[in-house]
């Protein structure tokens, strides 16, 4: 594994729920970025509901002199008792502009992490704003536009499918996660009007999403909650899907 970035195309489908939720239940020690050019932190402001303190983020390492792979380290903080670190989105929208010069070097060194045994998230938000990360959609492994399934929503799905098909990247992958398939159009629908694969499909669970997303007190029933079984299948299709990619194009470096 290495580098997963998660965007919509508009509105508000669920991208840092699904990013925080996917960050959460990683098998393995990963690093969730807050890359989202709106501004502020979800996470601070929501899963914490406010009672963590900015400390250090996006603006800080935008601002370092000193090699930027130590400055992740520095700048990272701990999500309590977990395997999972976090860099803090900006304050506000209009620090957006300076982080320009940022997504090109913090795309080579989040890159270098995989051999630290260590996976990235990230969440870039809404595409086509001011700022947008997109150096980091450009070097993922894998890029995922996360939708809706409304005829509004695969409007605007199909208006960016185009870009997330890159043919000159061979090694670059991009696919969907639908949240509330069947509402009204499933996987196989989105798929044939938008020419990109369905990699995860996730319920809607208002409650479960609650916790993610507001810091909301888990139900007894969370860990077998459909979000949480969804995440978990999701999770099975993104590392499937990147170790599958990997191994074509090792195979045909041999051939």
């Amino acid at each position: 594994m290495a580098v997963v970035t998660l965007s919509s195309a508009s509105g508000s489908p669920g991208v840092t729920t699904t990013a925080l939720g996917l960050a959460l239940l990683w098998p393995r020690p990963v690093l969730l970025i807050e890359a989202d050019p709106t501004g502020g932190s979800n996470l601070l402001a929501g899963y914490f509901r406010g009672t963590r303190e900015y400390d250090a983020g996006l603006i800080e390492l935008a601002l370092t002199a000193s090699d930027l792979g130590e400055a992740l380290a520095d700048v990272a903080q701990s999500l309590d008792d977990t395997t999972v670190s976090f860099v803090a989105g900006t304050r506000s929208h209009t620090q957006a502009g300076a982080l320009r010069d940022l997504w090109e070097p913090l795309a080579n060194a989040l890159g270098d992490l995989e051999s630290t045994g260590q996976d990235v998230i990230v969440d870039a938000g809404r595409l086509g704003l001011h700022g947008s990360p997109q150096p980091l959609l450009d070097a993922a492994d894998l890029a995922l536009l996360v939708s809706g399934t409304t005829l509004p929503n695969l409007s605007a799905l199909r208006s960016w499918a185009e870009a997330f098909q890159r043919p000159a990247l061979d090694w670059h992958q991009s696919g969907i996660v639908l949240v509330g398939e069947g509402q009204p159009y499933n996987a196989r629908d989105v798929a044939a009007a938008v020419s990109l694969s369905v990699v995860a499909s996730l319920p809607e669970d208002p409650e479960t999403a609650a916790v993610f997303s507001r810091g909301a007190q888990p139900s007894k029933r969370h860990e077998t909650s459909p979000l949480i079984r969804g995440l978990n299948s999701a999770i099975a299709s993104i590392h499937s899907t990147i170790a599958r990619r990997r191994t074509e194009l090792l195979e045909g470096a041999r051939s």
